[in-house]
């Protein structure tokens, strides 16, 4: 169980990254998928704190 929540982890990062891509670069035009990316990675990251919390309780 402990890959799964890395491998959520990373992929909220690239998430968060993206959203601060589409956020940041005004070349790009498109500052409404800040939100978009952003919830994104917002769901991944609490999937992680599921996975985590679920890992924790087995114990």
């Amino acid at each position: 169980m402990k890959l799964e929540i890395v491998l959520m982890l990373a992929v909220a990062a690239i998430w968060l990254a993206l959203a601060l891509v589409y956020a940041l670069v005004p070349g790009l035009d498109m500052p409404g998928y800040i939100r978009v990316w952003g919830i994104g990675a917002l769901v991944f990251l609490a999937l992680a704190a599921v996975l985590y919390r679920a890992r924790r309780n087995q114990t």
